[in-house]
């Protein structure tokens, strides 16, 4: 099944930050979901194309999914690097090769983008290991560290 990608904007917003809090219900952030902050981090994303880039997920006029990529920077990686920052499906769409076809997008959209190498964190236990597997990601011997410049939410 082919589906389509839309750059999203700021009019998709509601849409976005509603299918952000379906993906906390099957894979929740590390910290605790705040609408309005997503909801405003989400909103400045859309607004900044330097920051990166949003696209929603479609089949005909319903919109299924949607993936997020952020940029970054990095020497050891030899530039412009983007994370897969955030990736949903709704469930009754899984299964289907969108996923697949989602990362064959991004990544297409990646290297348009200047960008050299692109990055995702994944939850243990989630099934969407397998797939980024095989389209490719490879596993570390590093920890995946964070500290709050802010306060925790």
């Amino acid at each position: 099944m082919a589906v389509e990608f839309h750059l999203a904007h700021p009019e998709d917003l509601i849409e976005l930050v509603a299918m952000m809090k379906e993906l906390q219900l099957d894979d929740p952030w590390s910290c605790r979901f705040d609408e309005r902050l997503a909801s405003n981090a989400m909103d400045e994303l859309l607004r900044n194309p330097s920051l990166g880039r949003v696209w929603t997920i479609a089949d005909g006029l319903e919109t299924i999914g949607y993936i997020v990529m952020a940029f970054d920077y990095s020497l050891e990686y030899r530039g412009k690097g983007a994370w897969v920052d955030e990736f949903f499906v709704r469930r009754t769409r899984r299964g289907q090769g969108i996923g697949a076809q989602a990362l064959e997008f991004f990544a297409e959209q990646a290297r348009q983008l200047g960008v050299t190498v692109v990055h995702l964190e994944v939850n243990h236990g989630n099934p969407a290991i397998e797939l980024y597997r095989r389209m490719g990601f490879e596993e570390h011997e590093r920890y995946l560290m964070t500290k709050w410049i802010t306060e925790k939410p």
